[in-house]
């Protein structure tokens, strides 16, 4: 498993991040606080709050491809 951290900071980010997401295989998870939620869900994202970066958890080893399809929401 890899963590990240990401920033989703309209709709439409939120919209293009999951469309790229369920592009992959693996699962992903979104943690924020005490929830966590499917990054694959639409809906589960925004039961989030998207104010400030959110905790991305990929269970893959193999992310090389994933870092690089999602390096516009990833924040240091």
């Amino acid at each position: 498993m890899k963590s990240f951290k990401v920033m989703l900071s309209s709709i439409v980010d939120v919209k293009n991040f999951v469309n790229l997401v369920n592009e992959f295989s693996f699962d992903v998870d979104m943690v924020s606080g005490r929830y966590v939620v499917d990054a694959k869900s639409l809906m589960g994202i925004f039961s989030l709050e998207l104010s400030k970066p959110i905790v991305m958890r990929v269970y893959s080893e193999e992310t090389e491809a994933f870092e690089k399809a999602l390096k516009e929401f990833i924040v240091d």
